[in-house]
């Protein structure tokens, strides 16, 4: 299995790679989403370290219990060689209806086959009001030019 485009990135192919996974969390799919990274990809989330695949979605359908009509952007930050960093905010609110924005960095790692081995996510969460929410499903072209950040 491999996911194009393939390391050495350059720009545009790391804003490629940033988009398919802003895209991807977006459907909110565990399933989908974890295809994208190695059977032994290992992350550090915030204060919790998932290795693999099958852990990975465990966690993703997990989060995505919690944090209800999720809504991601992602930016690329930089490249270099087989490595991105990114920053990010998404939106979303728990079951009793409070909104959050959370705000993060994300350290990239791929294999030679364009996978994912290696995510490391810093996030913080901002409490806000409903009317102050900003991001809404899959970004549109409508607002491709909107600064999230």
């Amino acid at each position: 299995m491999s996911r194009p485009p393939f390391p050495p990135f350059d720009e545009t192919t790391a804003a490629q790679k940033v988009r398919a996974a802003e895209d991807a969390w977006n459907t909110r799919d565990p399933e989908r989403v974890a295809l994208a990274y190695t059977e032994d990809s290992v992350w550090r989330n915030r204060d919790q370290h998932v290795v693999g695949r099958e852990a990975i979605v465990r966690f993703l359908t997990a989060k995505w219990e919690r944090e209800l009509d999720y809504a991601l952007r992602k930016e690329l930050w930089g490249f270099r060689g087989n490595r991105i960093a990114v920053r990010f905010q998404y939106e979303s609110h728990d079951s009793e209806g409070r909104w959050y924005r959370s705000y993060g960095n994300e350290l990239w790692e791929f294999s030679d086959d364009g996978l994912m081995c290696r995510r490391e996510a810093s996030i913080n969460d901002v409490r806000i009001a409903e009317n102050e929410r900003r991001i809404f499903g899959l970004r549109s072209e409508r607002d491709e030019s909107l600064p999230v950040f």
